[in-house]
């Protein structure tokens, strides 16, 4: 029997509104009912994996920044890190600066980026739906490199980098991937997101990255929590979509892909379901620990 179930956000539990349907939610609470710690597991910061936890009736702990940290919601306390060194932010910012490319550092409790582009513009019109101690702050701010260097005792859980452009951004990834000592996601789709402006649905596409520190992913996030429970590795089941969820769907006693996944995540897999467009995520659930 499975005790503990991760499950990714974008791309898997979130359909492509960045919703939850009311199917994925109430597989969620049965599993949760019959004792299964169901954790959430993003790149996403605290916030806004903490909003969908309390939503969907799952935790108490969650997998942020891709495993750069584990955040126990009922202590509100950090309880696992591995963030990015200060030299780091400060060396992939210049990079980022003088190719003139979009870059948004995340904190724990705050993104900071320049303007409303990409994925933030996603975390800005999730806001609009969120009460206040459920938003994600977003830090706008122009000399960001500046910002950095005087910072002191700041915690920098990755930095995304995007660009609609792919010879631009095929660029920047092979000076990016000159930096030592940190994890350049190599992604190989481009992200397609839908925000509703009114009545009309708008299509943001974009190719992106994300940077953590070194030998940071979800499954040594999962690893170490499944620890501290007294969890078996054939005990944990995961569900994911894309790159960054490979090592956790590989490793857990049953590793699941959504049907729209990068061809590599579903070929690892132990099963492939339906779409984050059609419940695949209640389909795990149903198939592997409430049937």
């Amino acid at each position: 029997m499975y005790q503990l179930v991760a499950i990714d956000l974008d791309g898997t539990l979130l359909n492509s509104y960045g919703e939850v349907t009311s199917k994925n939610k109430e597989s969620i609470q049965k599993a949760v009912e019959k004792g299964i710690q169901v954790v959430l597991t993003s790149g996403r910061p605290i916030a806004s994996v903490k909003s969908l936890a309390l939503e969907c009736g799952c935790g108490p702990y969650i997998i942020c920044g891709n495993g750069a940290i584990t955040y126990d919601i009922e202590k509100n306390e950090v309880i696992y890190n591995r963030f990015l060194e200060k030299a780091k932010v400060l060396q992939i910012i210049k990079i980022c600066e003088e190719n003139s490319i979009f870059y948004a550092l995340y904190r724990e409790d705050c993104i900071i980026t320049k303007s409303l582009n990409y994925n933030i513009l996603f975390f800005y019109q999730e806001n609009t739906k969120k009460t206040e101690d459920k938003k994600v702050r977003i830090n706008l701010m122009q000399n960001i490199y500046d910002y950095v260097k005087q910072s002191e005792n700041q915690n920098y859980l990755k930095i995304t980098i995007c660009d609609e452009n792919p010879i631009v951004f095929k660029s920047i990834m092979q000076k990016l991937k000159n930096v030592k000592n940190v994890d350049v996601l190599d992604v190989s789709h481009m992200s397609r997101k839908i925000i509703k402006d009114g009545t009309k649905d708008v299509l943001v596409e974009y190719h992106y990255t994300e940077i953590t520190n070194q030998n940071v992913d979800k499954w040594g996030a999962i690893e170490d929590l499944a620890k501290r429970l007294n969890i078996k590795q054939e005990e944990i089941m995961a569900i994911g979509d894309n790159m960054n969820d490979i090592k956790m769907i590989k490793n857990a006693g049953m590793g699941v892909a959504m049907g729209e996944s990068t061809p590599i995540v579903k070929e690892i897999a132990d099963k492939v379901v339906a779409d984050n467009d059609h419940n695949g995520v209640a389909e795990a659930l149903n198939f592997a620990i409430l049937n």
